[in-house]
Order: structure tokens, then sequence, then C-alpha cells
């Protein structure tokens, strides 16, 4: 299932929604579609409409501040673009830098994607304990870089430039 980016009317980025979520709001006239999928279009009795990629809703919704976004294994798995941060290999699982026997806690600076065999080796040890440097340091995304993010890396490499802004 594709995700689509939702902007508020300002342009900054709200949050990812369906496909099909994306087209009712296109459809209600909610949302007007900012970038769509090349040569994509989704087609009705009565619709014709390209498949849209980032949409952008027509009036502005107030959003509370949110000053970091909140941690998930399903977000560090996104943010290392599953990549194993000793092996680069395919990561399927997160492991804690400083293990949580030792007192780590859940956190984007304590946590990485990781491959199970790279999990299991370290075991409850930090990596300098073990020997398995890290590739890649865990950072803390923007909540705005973490939806960017959630929308795969093919997808974010094809936004508009003016929207992707790199991430730490």
């Amino acid at each position: 299932m594709r995700d689509t980016l939702v902007l508020n009317a300002s342009f900054e980025p709200l949050s990812t929604v369906s496909l099909n979520r994306a087209v009712v709001l296109v459809l209600q006239d909610k949302a007007v579609v900012e970038q769509a999928h090349p040569e994509l279009r989704m087609r009705g009795a009565e619709v014709d409409i390209p498949v849209p990629r980032v949409i952008r809703l027509c009036r502005y919704v107030r959003v509370p501040f949110r000053r970091q976004a909140p941690w998930s294994r399903r977000g560090v798995l996104v943010r290392d673009r599953h990549r194993c941060a000793y092996c680069g290999r395919r990561a399927t699982t997160v492991d804690h830098v400083v293990p949580r026997a030792q007192g780590g806690q859940d956190s984007w600076l304590n946590t990485v994607a990781s491959c199970a065999e790279d999990n299991h080796r370290k075991a409850a040890r930090t990596p300098e304990q073990a020997g398995m440097p890290l590739l890649r340091h865990p950072f803390e995304p923007t909540p705005a870089d973490a939806m960017l993010l959630a929308l795969g890396t093919e997808d974010f490499d094809a936004l508009p430039e003016w929207l992707v802004q790199p991430a730490a």
C-alpha cells in the first residue's frame, strides 16, 4: 500500500495517509494533488485523477507544536532505512546501543536497526565491549523528518526538492 504525504495549507508536513484516504480527500475537495506518481492514474465511471504522492489541504489545520517524534521500533527501522547499523545488511530488529541490562532506555539516541545475527552476537554488551563498531550513529529525527522517512526510500527520493531537507 502506498503512503501519501499530507501537507497543511501552509505546505508543512502533517502526516501520511493511505492512498484511499488521499483520494477521498481530493474527491471531497478538501485537498489538492501537489505531486502525483508519474503515469499512474485512478479511474472510475466518472473520475480520472492522478495517483497522489503528496497532497495539500485546502484549509489550514492548527496542530499542537511537537518538539520531537515519538519513539517506536518501526520508527527506528524506518529512520535507519531497514539497514543494520553493524554490517549494513537488511535489518529486522532493533538493538539497544547501551543494553537494557546496563540501564539503556528505549530512545532515538540509544537504539539502532540491526539484523538478527548481529543483535544476537552483540547480546547484552555495548558495541565497544563486543568489538562491533557502528557504521551509522543514531540520531533523533524531527517530527517532519520522521513523516518523510516513513514514505520509503524510493518515494523519499522522488519528493520535490523544496520539501525534502536532509536529515542529520
